[in-house]
Formats: C-alpha cells, sequence, structure tokens
C-alpha cells in the first residue's frame, strides 16, 4: 500500500527489516568460529559486537541528518573525509559483496549437492554450485521484482523451519555443555578471542541500510533510531538463541570435524543431528531446509546489491546490454574463484569481517569526527561523545588486526 501523509510508517517494519539485513548466512559461521570461546565467552563477544555496531550505525544517522534524506553512504564519504577515503570504502565495500558471493555460492553448492546426493546420486560440489547459482543468478538479472518476490517466500519458510528446526534443540540444550563442566583442569578459553570477533564483526552488517531508512521515515532521525536498536536487539537475541541451540546440544570437542572443514554447514549439521539425541532426530533436514533459505537469501539480498552497485559504477543501462554485461561483472568474478579455488565458509566470513570493519566501524567514526567539526549541532546526536568514536573507532582497529594476525598464524586458533 503507497504511503500516504496520514500513514506514516510503522517502527516494527523498519526493525524487521534491520533485523532481516542483519540475521543471514553469517550466523551459521558463529558457533564454530566462537567454538573456542565457548558459550559464555561467546555472549560477551556477541554483546560487544552488537554495541559497537549499532553505535557506528547510529554515527551514519546523525551525520546523514545534514544531509537531505536519501542521500548514500558514498556521499557522506565523499563530501566529509575526500576522493582517496571515498574510494578506499568503495573497494572495501565491493570486495565485501564479492566475497559473500563467493562464501554463498559456496555454501549453497555444497548443501545442493548433499541434499541432491541424499536422494541416491552422488553429485560432486562443483555440478552442486553451479545449479544453486544458476538458477539464483538468472533471478537477479531477471528483475528486482522476482527477487522480491522469492525473497519474501524463502523469508516466510525461513521463520517457519528455524522455530521447528531450533525449538527442539533449545528445549534440549544441557547446562554442562553450555558450561563445558567436562573440560579438563586448565582448559583455556580466551586465547580464542581474536579469530571470534572479525566472523561476530561480519554477522551484524546492516549500514547500508542507514540512508534507505531515514528516507523512508521521512527524515524522523529518532524513529530511524528506534528502528536500529529494535532490529538489531532481534538480531542479537536470534544469534543467542542459535548459540544455544547449537553449543548447548554439541560438545566443544565435537566441532573439530566442524572445524577441519573449515565451518562447512553440511557437516555442522551432520554433527549435530549425530549429538543432539532425540530432539535431533529428524532435525537434520529441517535444519538443512532451513541453511539452505538462509543462504538463498543472503544471496539474493547481496548479488543485487552487487548488481546496482556495479551499474551504477560502470554507468551501464538497465537495457539488455547493458544488464548483460553488469551480470557478467557481478557473477563471473566469484563463481570462478569459487570453483576454482575452495576456500572454506568460516575463513571467508572472517575476509568480510577485515574489510567490512573498514566502512562499519573506522569509516563511520571518522564521519562523525568530521561532521561535528564541520556542523556543530544536528538534529539527532548520538550520545557517548568522544569516547564513543574512539571505542568504534578502536574496534575497527582491533578487528582488522585480529584477522591478519589470525592469517599470519600469530595467534592460537581452536582445532577442537
Amino acid at each position: 500500500m503507497p504511503l500516504t501523509p496520514s500513514r506514516a510508517p510503522s517502527l516494527l517494519g523498519g526493525a524487521l527489516i534491520i533485523a532481516g539485513t542483519v540475521v543471514g548466512a553469517g550466523m551459521f559461521a558463529n558457533p564454530t568460529a566462537t567454538a573456542g570461546i565457548w558459550f559464555g565467552g561467546s555472549l560477551l563477544v556477541l554483546a560487544y559486537t552488537w554495541f559497537c555496531m549499532l553505535a557506528s550505525g547510529l554515527m551514519l544517522l546523525e551525520v546523514g541528518s545534514h544531509y537531505p534524506a536519501g542521500a548514500s553512504f558514498d556521499t557522506l564519504v565523499k563530501d566529509l573525509l575526500g576522493p582517496v577515503w571515498n574510494g578506499i570504502t568503495g573497494l572495501a565495500v565491493a570486495f565485501v559483496l564479492y566475497v559473500l558471493t563467493y562464501a554463498y555460492i559456496f555454501v549453497g553448492g555444497d548443501l545442493t549437492a548433499q541434499n541432491l546426493s541424499a536422494m541416491g546420486q552422488t553429485v560432486p560440489l562443483p555440478v552442486g554450485q553451479l545449479l544453486f547459482f544458476t538458477v539464483l543468478a538468472l533471478c537477479v538479472v531477471w528483475s528486482s521484482r522476482w527477487v522480491g518476490r522469492l525473497t519474501s517466500v524463502l523469508l516466510g519458510g525461513m521463520v517457519i523451519t528455524f522455530l521447528l528446526a531450533t525449538g527442539p534443540l533449545i528445549g534440549s540444550a544441557q547446562w554442562p555443555l553450555l558450561l563445558d563442566s567436562g573440560a579438563a583442569a586448565g582448559t583455556r578459553y580466551w586465547p580464542y578471542v581474536l579469530t571470534a570477533l572479525p566472523v561476530c564483526l561480519a554477522s551484524f552488517g546492516f549500514h547500508g541500510n542507514v540512508a534507505s531508512l531515514y528516507k523512508h521515515y521521512r527524515g524522523d532521525a529518532a524513529k530511524v533510531a528506534k528502528a536500529l536498536w529494535l532490529g538489531t536487539l532481534l538480531a542479537l537475541l536470534i544469534y543467542v538463541l542459535w548459540q544455544l541451540a547449537i553449543q548447548g546440544n554439541l560438545p566443544r570437542h565435537a566441532f573439530a570435524p566442524v572445524i577441519a572443514a573449515d565451518g562447512q554447514v553440511s557437516v555442522l549439521i551432520a554433527e549435530i543431528t549425530r549429538y543432539g539425541g532425540h530432539a535431533a532426530a529428524g532435525m537434520g533436514k529441517m535444519l538443512s531446509l532451513f541453511a539452505y533459505m538462509a543462504i538463498a537469501t543472503s544471496f539474493l539480498g547481496v548479488t543485487l546489491g552487487l548488481f546496482d552497485y556495479l551499474a551504477d559504477l560502470c554507468g551501464w543501462g538497465d537495457d539488455a546490454a547493458g544488464r548483460s554485461k553488469t551480470a557478467a561483472l557481478t557473477f563471473l568474478p566469484p563463481l570462478l574463484a569459487c570453483l576454482l579455488f575452495p576456500t572454506g565458509f568460516v575463513t571467508v566470513i572472517g575476509y568480510v569481517g577485515l574489510a567490512a570493519a573498514v566502512w562499519t566501524a573506522l569509516v563511520p567514526a571518522m564521519l562523525l569526527r568530521r561532521s561535528r567539526q564541520r556542523f556543530g549541532t544536528a538534529r539527532y546526536r548520538v550520545r557517548g561523545g568522544v569516547a564513543l568514536i574512539l571505542l568504534v573507532f578502536s574496534f575497527g582497529v582491533i578487528n582488522i588486526a585480529a584477522q591478519l594476525l589470525s592469517q599470519w598464524g600469530w595467534v592460537p586458533v581452536f582445532k577442537g
């Protein structure tokens, strides 16, 4: 229904947009990435990440309130930080979208191959990846309307399968497992915190939606802020329940095969089915279906954003020739990389966290500082002053350092 002056956009609708953007395929990497610090540590890391990412989103809201509703992230960076930082941010955004597309092809193809193989015919991973990619990529190329329709169906299915799959697992979660009561004396958890941080950061991305929500709410920054709070809190709650369902049924040592497969979702589901006992009986297929819908939804959202971003960047039109060129540039690089250089899911999500830290933490903190220097007062102001700016900026630096140190082998990595 079109909006009218008497019908203001609902707060719940905006909150659900944010929650739907945040919760995606990244949630499947969280239990594996946080296995080293286990349940209690994962709650603290998720809460820390949630607060810093929410704060950086509110920073973008304050900065954007100085500009006309609908002003893009690109506009803010170019005006306040200049062309160099605009170029760096643009590269970071493109890198994140490309790497996420790569990750979703890898995981979606793995689930496709596993599900088809379960029907009695062995399907190689590359064939599964091609099948998954072809069907969904055609939807993106054909029309954003097709993406919207399919996404609506998938989101509905995600809600149903999530409740059916995780409800029994949450009910059967065991406190001794959550507390790791059977661990040997002297077991250490916190040395593994740095390897968990970038993956958790990648699971809280919503910053591209701040400008569109500001326009959606007709410049009502206070209402946008409430939507960000509610949406991200809902996402945090879902993540906590997911951690409870997985780590409350799967012992810490049982993550060894999942970690060895670098967080491959099909291996995680197999281990949950194996250890989950009565609650997991019959849950394997439901979890697989939920995972498949989550991956497909994330793929559609990310690739549509990448498609539009590249079309705008290259100045290609919406005709057949323009869409064909945009489709080739959008889909061929991640598809070929996935087929020729397959890499594990958790590692890829870590790289996403590395690049995302630039434009979801460093840049928002810098934008807010420069905005307050130039404009002074604002219609909406984030509380916290300089301390909050330093907290968010340091959060970004810590995440970048954590991912680099992890890749260089300079920090401990939990193996199960």
